[in-house]
């Protein structure tokens, strides 16, 4: 097995209203993986790729218009 072609991070990563603000790393990933925390916006297109390690985030929902974003 070629452990070099398993990715560190997932490729896509499903999040719902509930996650915002979105931020990379989030919580399941591999700590030993992690990057600078970035906060990335989602809102308004529903999707959101990490400059640090290619993650792809898509919103799953609508956000809560009463959310408070950090």
């Amino acid at each position: 097995m070629n452990t070099s072609a398993t990715p560190a991070y997932p490729q896509q990563v499903e999040i719902s209203p509930d996650d915002l603000p979105l931020h990379c790393p989030n919580p399941s990933m591999d700590t030993r993986s992690w990057h600078p925390r970035v906060f990335l916006e989602i809102e308004v297109t529903g999707e959101a790729m990490c400059p640090y390690c290619g993650t792809h985030y898509v919103l799953k929902g609508t956000p809560n218009p009463d959310h408070h974003h950090a």
